[in-house]
């Protein structure tokens, strides 16, 4: 029966209900199995309703789980939810904000909210049916979690890996706290306001000074986006294996230093001619010193670096160590100050003096700015740019780099070995392991401190006086131990004491515990979940067979596993990963509530206000929209894919209904015939049936699921509908009910079913459990995740046989598109092979030479058929001939031998039976004999 509507979502619930959905997971961790799977869990975060991103994840996963189930092994899956940070902070605070709220207030709300959040989401993942064990999720919020995250701090903070430190670090300065790079998206259409401004040259270059009698006169011309970040120039750096030139404008005679391959553009930029004065290697600039163009007294000098570029700009590099990473690395080197003239929400400090102090820097402040260097005459040009610019994932806005005092983890030593280990994972599409490799080479520190209250607090004590940070095995593991108790707000609750006793002191050979306070900072949810496989594998040492996860976790769950893993085990977390792409509307529009195009998953399967136009899918239907996808690019969702899902699953539903419906009366365990026995065309069947499930078992494990949909309806609409159940219905409708024939077919039916259904049971688990409730041959009451995966006998392999059908099935098709559009049963046919290997073939489908219930009959489809070695004289006019031929090609290609055949279709000269309607009667509406027999009547 179809079902719909409301029907639909009751059956799927009984189905969940009757067949033990929800004690599945528990079921087979307790089996006895010699092999184990681990797919670990990444954590969707707890800030939102379920959407079908999570569908995407969650079904993605389970389909893979549910596979190994079936195939005998014991899952290792433990669900879980990133509990702590910014986003949950700000949709928990919403328009309140956290002004005058203490940090307890907060985190008291967040967690609400997470839970009210991970409730919605783990509801809606049962629905989907997801296997797990819904009682025993993690939580990174859990206090036992959070022990064993602070375990992993330390033990990386005493190989001195962690380390604070003060340097420049992505700034929200709407969210008020440091960003990793993970916690960016970029904004292509960022624009920037641009300068090209002069810094005049105080003491020329000692190997040029004689270049030129001018040198006072000279302007070091550099290029920037950020204007703000002017104040706080330290240097200028050039590129010392570059030419430079001293060159003079043609419309007023002032002398610029660029670079000579930038001369070109930068005259079409200003406007002007740039005549040439001089050229030289960048090496000798080096001794320069400029003056500040704003600052008066300030000095900048020329400085050597290896990340100065020539694509845009002049060539020379306005370098300010406050506010960018490669300008860091250049004061580090050569001992240059760093100076934070921004503060936490981006305005200008007092340091930068009475013109910029309280300015948005990247507002009024860049007004002021630029507004300072055109009095100062050092501006020579002024533009748009719009270009890519980092801004904060959560709150959309751009944020700056600023130096700060944070906890950071050293990743350039971990990097080398983390690449190295990553060569051995497999991932899955192979090209993400390219972007994976190049982000870690591009992160050489990861800053693991968060100015927030809603998180795990960073376990480190301050010296009143001095500021000097306490934190060694002891004081960490006191902490851990009340986290693993008390859970992580105790670190508010407490008083010091309790967090700093006096044992631990002693121990850690600090003073007195007045002279210490508690660190304000939370750690990274990054570093949060990156520890997941500490906290959540069944030991200290293991690896997941498998992360699954989008591609945005490239840069974050990925990475952050590996590095704290390496760092602790010096192996990855992981032995493979899969990588899927994001999900997008049907124009290929990434989902938005302002373009109307979100398609909610709790709609897909319970329908919307109006069904006729959000009808009610099910589980199921959601469930092969992930599966039939490509999921290693953007995943398409829309109406047209859910019905065209739907449509898809209507005909494998139909299919399955055909096979149930030929097995009523069937007994496995009485009427199975043994494949020796049966027809030929039965026993090719099987050797299909096990190519069928040995690809189909390849494809699960390849998490190629799209692949396991296209063999299944390959396999349906190909081998069995247009081809196995055509021929065999007239045996099967018109045989005696316990022949020989009919068992036999039946036999293949009930291979069929079983392959089918457990082949689907893993994408379709509703489906598949309702077929089997109805299959014969089994335990009643037992489902089907409990029985096992496909069957695929060695037995069924027959390559010989195979060519003996498919040599069949050439003359057969020869035959058929003789008559198209004709009926086969109306004509009677004459075989003629040339002796040889191909006759021998196919005189094993038929003994006598000419016979109307022959293996090669009902093949042919016809009425009647005659096997001979040529073609006779005497055919009858109407006859219609045929020709062709046929390669056999046996034992692996040892045996090969082209064969020719000839065919002849005559139609029937005897009547059609009304009850088989072949044309085998004597006598108009009688029976043919082989009716007769059947009924056991006459011939009416």
């Amino acid at each position: 029966m179809k079902l719909s509507g409301q029907q639909l979502l009751d059956r799927e619930m009984e189905i969940q209900r009757l067949c033990g959905f929800s004690e599945l997971y528990s079921w087979q961790r307790e089996r006895k199995v010699k092999k184990d799977f681990c797919l670990h869990d990444g954590p969707p975060y707890a800030n939102g309703d379920p959407h079908v991103g999570h569908a995407l994840n969650k079904v993605l996963k389970d389909v893979r789980n549910r596979f190994e189930v079936l195939r005998g092994r014991r899952v290792h899956f433990v669900p879980g939810w990133d509990c702590h940070g910014l986003p949950i902070e700000l949709r928990a605070l919403g328009e309140l904000g956290s002004a005058g709220l203490s940090p307890l207030e907060i985190r008291k709300k967040a967690r609400e909210f997470a839970e009210g959040a991970i409730t919605r989401q783990r509801s809606a993942f049962e629905r989907w049916g997801v296997m797990a064990d819904w009682g025993r999720c993690y939580y990174t919020f859990d206090g036992v979690y959070e022990a064993k995250q602070l375990q992993v701090f330390q033990d990386m903070h005493s190989k001195g890996l962690v380390y604070q430190d003060y340097k420049p670090v992505f700034w929200s300065p709407s969210s008020r706290t440091a960003l990793a790079e993970a916690e960016l998206e970029y904004n292509p259409e960022h624009v920037s306001r641009a300068v090209y401004t002069t810094f005049p040259v105080l003491t020329p270059p000692p190997k040029l000074a004689s270049a030129t009698d001018e040198w006072s006169s000279v302007g070091v011309l550099v290029w920037t986006t950020q204007p703000w970040t002017l104040p706080a120039n330290q240097a200028v750096c050039y590129m010392p294996n570059a030419q430079y030139s001293l060159v003079k404008r043609a419309d007023n005679s002032k002398r610029l230093l660029v670079a000579t391959e930038r001369v070109d553009s930068l005259a079409a930029i200003l406007g002007t001619q740039l005549d040439s004065l001089a050229s030289f290697a960048g090496s000798e600039l080096e001794g320069g010193v400029c003056s500040h163009p704003i600052i008066p007294g300030k000095q900048s000098p020329l400085l050597p670096a290896n990340h100065v570029t020539m694509g845009k700009g002049t060539g020379l590099v306005h370098t300010a160590p406050s506010h960018g990473m490669e300008d860091y690395s250049v004061a580090s080197h050569f001992s240059l100050p760093v100076e934070c003239l921004v503060d936490e929400d981006g305005r200008f400090t007092e340091q930068a003096g009475p013109e910029l102090s309280g300015q948005a820097v990247m507002t009024e402040g860049s007004d002021t700015v630029v507004a300072m260097l055109r009095a100062a005459g050092a501006l020579l040009r002024e533009e748009q740019c719009v270009h890519s610019y980092p801004y904060d994932w959560r709150t959309r806005q751009p944020v700056l780099i600023r130096p700060s005092k944070q906890w950071f983890i050293n990743t350039a030593s971990l990097k080398d070995r983390a690449q190295e280990v990553l060569q051995k994972v497999h991932v899955v599409p192979e090209s993400a392991r390219g972007s994976l490799l190049a982000m870690l080479e591009r992160r050489t520190y990861w800053c693991i401190s968060r100015q927030r209250s809603w998180g795990v607090p960073i376990p480190v004590f301050y010296h009143l006086q001095t500021g000097e940070p306490l934190i060694n095995r002891h004081t960490v593991s006191h902490v851990a131990s009340l986290f693993s108790e008390r859970g992580s707000d105790c670190w508010w609750e407490l008083p010091l004491d309790q967090l700093l006793p006096p044992a631990v002191l002693k121990k850690s050979k600090a003073g007195a515990v007045s002279e210490f306070e508690r660190g304000e900072d939370v750690l990274d949810i990054w570093f949060d979940s990156g520890v997941s496989w500490a906290a959540v594998l069944d030991n200290s040492d293991s690896q997941a067979d498998v992360y699954v996860e989008g591609k945005d976790q490239l840069g974050g769950w990925f990475q952050s596993s590996l590095l704290t893993s390496v760092a602790m085990r010096n192996k990855a977390p992981y032995r493979s990963l899969v990588v899927h792409g994001f999900t997008v509307s049907e124009l290929g529009e990434k989902m938005s509530k302002s373009l109307g195009n979100v398609v909610d998953p709790d709609t897909i399967i319970n329908g919307g206000a109006d069904p006729s136009v959000s009808p009610p899918y099910g589980a199921d239907v959601l469930r092969w929209w992930v599966a039939e996808s490509n999921v290693f690019s953007e995943v398409q969702i829309g109406p047209s894919a859910l019905n065209s899902a739907r449509d898809n699953i209507a005909k494998l539903r139909n299919t399955l209904r055909f096979l149930l419906g030929n097995l009523h009366g069937f007994e496995p365990q009485s009427h199975t015939v043994e494949p020796k026995d049966m027809h030929y065309i039965d026993q090719y069947l099987l050797h299909l049936l096990r190519d069928f499930s040995l690809k189909v078992t390849d494809a699960y494990s390849e998490f190629d699921f799209g692949q396991v949909i296209r063999l299944l309806q390959g396999f349906i609409s190909r081998d069995l509908s247009s081809f196995y159940f055509s021929i065999v219905k007239d045996r099967l409708y018109c045989d005696t009910e316990g022949s020989l024939g009919r068992r036999s077919c039946q036999t293949v039916l009930e291979e069929v079913l079983d392959a089918v259904t457990r082949s689907i049971a893993p994408i379709l688990p509703h489906l598949a459990e309702e077929v089997y409730l109805h299959s014969p041959g089994h335990t009643e009451g037992e489902p089907l995740f409990r029985s096992g995966w496909i069957k695929a006998s060695s037995v069924w392999k027959q390559p010989g046989l195979e060519e003996a059908v498919e040599g069949a099935c050439a003359i057969r098709d020869s035959f058929l598109s003789s008559i198209p559009g004709k009926n086969a049963a109306q004509y009677d046919l004459v075989i003629a092979i040339e002796p040889g290997l191909l006759f021998e073939i196919i005189e094993s489908l038929q003994e006598q030479p000419t016979s109307s219930c022959s293996q090669l009959t009902e093949l042919m489809m016809s009425s009647r058929t005659s096997l001979l070695s040529s073609l006779p004289r005497d055919l009858p006019p109407h006859a219609i001939t045929s020709r062709g031929k046929f390669l056999i090609n046996l034992e692996g290609g040892d045996i090969r031998e082209q064969c020719g055949y000839s065919v002849a279709a005559i139609p029937c000269s005897l009547s059609r039976c009304p009850r088989c309607r072949r044309y085998n009667s004597e006598e108009p509406n009688c029976l043919c004999p082989r009716c007769q027999a059947v009924t056991g009547g006459g011939g009416q």
